[in-house]
Parts: structure tokens; sequence; C-alpha cells
């Protein structure tokens, strides 16, 4: 077969496509439709990929995500980076116990153990290597808080500038780790959704490298290698459900498409997964169109929630994420803030597995899933756990009376150095 129209030798990555009309364009650091303003997303040829990629091929290379190259919307491996993926799929019995599963049926992908502590970091290190191939000297975003530090740190590792926005009242945990890496944090009095009308400007008078404004498609790509790594860790399989939180809609559609991209290229078997989203109740939009029938998402003017990573009140790919939970039989559950806090402890007493607040939105919204019969005893479940609590150290103590501590779990009030005190407290078996 002749070298143009071989497969094995065409390029993966075709072109940028709007999601509402189609309409095809350039490869570039755009993010709308200029017809419709719809969102632009990557197209590739999948035939080329199904024939440049095996099981076999990804399974020599070095962990992380660039081991699936072939389904990434990059033409060859960053010389410099962070190392990024290869996160533990953990077995989670002693959860799933008492959420009602039986054993070996939930399985809990942790992204705490990513290098800047979030799922982030998957997203960024794609929209990093774009930047640097499309000549940007700084690299930049608007940030409830794990992207601050995400950016920062690949930026950081790369050689680029960094310059981060972020809301004016975000924990001072998430300020500190951007400005770690040497990034310039730019505090803003305002609301995400403010910040990021502010960063569509500024992408357009400075001429920076927004990873979620003007390097979006190829930033939401990132969230695609959970999937893969998911279905490598199972044996090259999907499950039956995936659990996830939803701030913009982007990680939760991505997975899915994920897993159709591995189907596409002949690395897994089809089959439906159901996908169940979960939002924080002081600001769950795609949760009420959800729970209303409703195809409109309502944006929410005033996040009132302790769930600061998942504070959208606009979500951009909401509409998405509404039509992937009705089309798989899934769900978008609301989780009220306590729900939430207890989650984060639930899954730290059973699992040793510290999540920040998205974290324990999305053990809270398994439970609820569990509870309402969405998720049976015997199906196969992968919840992505997407941040480390080191960052919202109080969370978990959020509607907890002070000095509730006993055998269960606690801060105890001090005690005198002597075992008679030790007893009194209560501690002594």
């Amino acid at each position: 077969m002749d070298d143009e129209v071989d497969p094995a030798r065409r390029p993966r990555i075709v072109g940028l496509r709007c999601r509402s009309c189609f309409r095809p364009e350039a490869v570039g650091p755009s993010f709308v439709c200029p017809a419709c303003f719809g969102p632009l997303e990557v197209v590739y040829d999948r035939e080329a990929i199904r024939a440049q990629v095996s099981r076999a091929a990804i399974e020599a290379r070095a962990p992380g995500i660039w081991r699936y190259l072939e389904l990434l919307p990059v033409d060859e491996v960053p010389a410099r980076g962070l190392a990024v993926g290869s996160t533990p799929l953990l077995r989670a019995d002693r959860l799933g116990a008492e959420l009602g599963l039986a054993p070996g049926r939930l399985r809990l992908k942790d992204d705490t153990r990513n290098p800047t502590l979030s799922f982030k970091d998957r997203v960024v290190a794609i929209a990093a290597a774009r930047a640097v191939a499309f000549g940007f000297d700084t690299l930049a975003c608007a940030s409830t808080g794990n992207l601050a530090g995400a950016t920062a740190a690949a930026a950081a590792a790369i050689g680029l500038r960094a310059v981060v926005f972020v809301p004016a009242d975000l924990e001072p945990a998430k300020i500190d780790h951007a400005l770690s890496y040497g990034a310039t944090v730019v505090p803003v009095r305002g609301t995400y959704d403010e910040i990021n009308r502010l960063s569509l400007e500024i992408a357009d008078e400075e001429g920076w490298a927004f990873v979620n404004v003007n390097l979006r498609p190829f930033y939401a790509e990132g969230s695609k290698t959970l999937a893969f790594e998911a279905a490598e860790q199972l044996g090259w399989r999907l499950p039956d459900v995936v659990v996830a939180p939803i701030a913009s809609g982007s990680l939760f559609t991505k997975v899915a498409r994920g897993f159709e991209d591995l189907v596409a290229a002949g690395l897994v078997e089809d089959r439906l997964v159901r996908f169940i989203g979960a939002q924080a109740e002081g600001c769950s939009p795609v949760a009420q169109a959800f729970a209303t029938g409703s195809d409109d998402i309502r944006p929410v003017r005033a996040p009132d929630t302790i769930v600061r990573s998942l504070a959208i009140g606009s979500p951009a790919d909401g509409r998405y994420a509404l039509a992937l939970a009705r089309r798989t039989g899934g769900s978008i559950e609301a989780v009220p803030d306590e729900a939430t806090s207890a989650a984060i402890r639930r899954l730290g007493r059973t699992e040793g597995v510290f999540a920040e607040t998205a974290g324990g939105v999305t053990v809270a919204g398994l439970e609820q899933a569990v509870r309402r019969g969405l998720i049976g005893p015997d199906d196969e479940v992968v919840a992505l756990i997407t941040g480390n609590g080191v960052k919202t150290p109080d969370a978990k103590w959020f509607g907890v009376e002070p000095g509730a501590g006993s055998q269960s779990g606690g801060l105890v009030p001090p005690i005198e150095p002597s075992y008679a005190a030790f007893s009194a407290a209560g501690l002594a078996e």
C-alpha cells in the first residue's frame, strides 16, 4: 500500500472540530468555533491509531501518561516535564463493605499520588506540551486551586513563566502550593466564572497560553489517561460503573471518550459503562438539571460550599455531562457538605487515602447511588479520587463538634503524661 494512504504511516491528529456544528478547524491555540461559538475538540484518525498502537507496545513502555502517546494530541514524548500518571487502582474492600458492595467490586483510582497531588497534572502535561510546540513563553490558568499548582509546577519543569489567577478567598495552602514553584499568583475578587472571563481577555491581549482557555481542546484530552490507565489496570477491560466529581464536566465526559478511544483502537471490548457524577449541593447546576429532567443547566451565581475545587457555577461541559449520565443509565448526585466531610473521614479510615473535598464528593455520591439502587452489590465500580486532602485539611472536620475524639478516631483534648489520664480519657480498651 502507498505510504500516503497506509494507516500505519498517516498522522494521528487530523485537526480540531466544533462539538456543536462540527465545523473543522486547523490545529492551533484556539478553543471556540468562529461560526457558532461552540467548543472545539481534537479530531483523530482512528484507523491510523488502530494501525499504530497495541497492548504489547503500551505495556513495554515506561510508566506514565506518555505510554499512551498514540491516543493523545501530541506528536512525540516531550523531552522535559514531570512524571505524571500511572497512579494506582486500589482495591477498596473495607470501604466497599461499608457501602454495601461485594468484595473486590470497588476500586479507587488514586490520583492523590501525582506530582502536585491531583489529576490536574494530567491535563496540564498535555497543554504544556502543546504550549511548547506552539512557541508560547508563558503558561497561565484560571483556577479553583489544584490547577494553579499543576500549572506552576509544569511551567517550572519545562522552563516557562507561570501566571495563575485564583479567587481571592482560595484556601491558603493552594496559593502557597503554586507560589512554591515560582509562579506569579494573582488573587481576583470574584467567582471562578468571573476569573475565567478575565482570562479570555488576557489570553487575547497578552498572547499567553492559558491551559484551560486557548489550549482547552488539548488540555481536556489529558483526562482520558485516567480511562486508559484504569482499563489497563483492570486487565484491558472496562468496569460496570465510573463515579467521578463534576466541576466543568470535562473530566467526566473525557473519561467516557477515553473508553471509546480504547474500543476504537481495538485495545478493549466494547460494553456499556454507567457514569455517575457528583457535585457539591451548594454548586450543583448539572445535578439539579438531572433531578428535574431539564435540558437547561441554570448557572449558580454565588456558589455556597466547602468544595471550592468544584465550585464552577456555569460548567462549560455541563450539558455533555448531563447527556452522558442519561445515555448510560447513570445519574448526577448532589452532595451536602456534611456528607462530603464524613466521606473524607470514612475514606481515610477505611482505605488510608486522604482525599480533598472533590474526593469526598465522589465517595458520598457513590454512597448515595448505592443507597438508591443505581449501583448493585456486584457491580464493578471505579471511583476517581482526584486530589489530596493536604490542600484542604480543615474540610474533613466540617460539621464535627470540637474534641469529638474516641476510639473511632478524632482529636482528643490534651492529657497528662500518665496512664490514669489516658484511661480517664476513655481511650483504654
